[in-house]
């Protein structure tokens, strides 16, 4: 591996012996105790504490780096490690640490009426190849989340965040190794060339599977060029739908936080439904309150029939992730119509209803179909810490074999355990 403009050069072979050291450190791993992974996990969240100047200084490179090349303030604001943000990763671990370890569990047990006792037990996935843009946060929690349910991972984060990532992974290592764990459980791949990627894709002998977590074009770009399973991580277009005789101060308030509170991530609102008959009583002040937030508004003919002053939708503006204070707006005749724009638009992420009725909120649970369904709640509790689960790999966007924010169960797999007593078939 040759060191070229700051970065490593891998060819084929480099990338062989990554995952190679992988696929030997997760056999390990994976059979380690619960004890010994928690100790690492301890160790983990102490050393981010300890050495978070080292941390806010690589951050601090990549941050300016990312503003001298005019990036995107949503972007920058997803890069941008602040002390809330390095506590959130504690947190995170610490979090991890205390829940119980899922592999070894038994999860059902049945016996054949030849006596055979079969159940179904959790084991480590293997390896995982983590490939994700901008948010350097990402590199601790699927690391503990990996480590927790033994398996090893390979990191392969964005340019824009190698310092910042690059740090983090040299305190985590640290701690394994302190822990007597193989330090091959966590990898990092310090380089931006996508042939690079591209052949970690066609490790299907020693990765088992692979999640991307970033834009449109990278997920797409992996899928295309993946050897391995893939679980998606897809944009997130959620929506909330307002419904007819909601309450109008739990909609305000949950509108609001659902698109301002933290507009550049994926389980912001994107678009807003609302129902004709609370149209006119609503939208108003709910768009009175955006202006003032500095969200730009882009609505249907009878949004803006209702208030004036704002920019036509346009067909695409439906499907599109903004990641920023942008917000579509669109009035429907029924829940029904709700509905169908969700499940025709969507991303299958995460959708809300606020409304008063229960026969409408289980209906709407039943028949959106997103990862995530929410009633009279913000999108943004879509997250993997917000739900109990530590912390997420990512959220998936498609069913198989996990859908939703993915915490430890959806990082392992399950087998068939069989207790006989000298049993053979006829």
């Amino acid at each position: 591996m040759q060191m070229v403009d700051g970065r490593y050069s891998m060819d084929k072979k480099d990338v062989a012996d990554v995952t190679q050291s992988a696929k030997q450190a997760g056999l390990k791993l994976g059979t380690s105790g619960t004890a010994a992974k928690d100790n690492a996990l301890k160790l983990m969240a102490e050393g981010l504490m300890e050495r978070k100047s080292f941390i806010f200084d690589a951050n601090a490179t990549d941050v300016s780096n990312a503003k001298k090349n005019g990036l995107h303030p949503s972007f920058i604001d997803r890069l941008t490690i602040t002390e809330k943000v390095l506590k959130s990763m504690v947190d995170g671990i610490t979090e991890v640490r205390a829940l119980k370890d899922p592999v070894g569990e038994i999860t059902r047990a049945w016996t054949r009426p030849n006596g055979l006792l079969v159940g179904r037990m959790r084991i480590p996935i293997g390896v995982i190849l983590m490939i994700y843009e901008s948010r350097p946060n990402v590199t601790a929690d699927a690391s503990a989340l990996c480590v927790k349910a033994g398996n090893a991972v390979i990191l392969k984060g964005g340019s824009e965040a190698i310092h910042s990532n690059k740090a983090i992974v040299d305190v985590l290592v640290s701690a394994l190794k302190r822990a007597d764990l193989p330090a091959g459980s966590i990898q990092f791949i310090d380089t931006p060339d996508k042939d690079v990627l591209y052949e970690f894709l066609k490790q299907d002998g020693r990765i088992d599977l692979v999640i991307p977590r970033g834009g449109e074009e990278l997920i797409r770009a992996v899928a295309q060029h993946s050897r391995i399973p893939v679980l998606k991580h897809d944009k997130g277009i959620c929506h909330v739908f307002v419904d007819a005789g909601a309450d109008l101060d739990i909609a305000w308030k949950v509108c609001f936080n659902a698109k301002v509170q933290r507009p550049g991530v994926c389980n912001a609102m994107e678009t807003l439904l609302v129902h004709k008959d609370t149209a006119k009583a609503f939208l108003p002040n709910m768009i009175d309150m955006y202006g003032k937030a500095g969200v730009e508004i882009r609505g249907c003919e009878r949004t803006r029939e209702i208030v004036e002053g704002i920019h036509a939708a346009q067909e695409q503006d439906w499907y599109t992730e903004y990641l920023d204070l942008i917000l579509s707006v669109r009035v429907v005749d029924s829940l029904d119509q709700a509905i169908e724009h969700i499940n025709h638009y969507s991303s299958h992420h995460t959708d809300s209803i606020i409304t008063k009725d229960v026969n409408h909120s289980m209906k709407f649970l039943r028949e959106v179909d997103s990862s995530t369904v929410l009633v009279n709640a913000s999108t943004r509790f879509s997250d993997g810490f917000q739900l109990g689960l530590g912390a997420e790999i990512g959220i998936s966007t498609s069913k198989l074999h996990a859908f939703g924010p993915m915490g430890l169960e959806e990082l392992t797999a399950q087998k068939f355990v069989i207790m006989g007593n000298g049993q053979v078939r006829e």
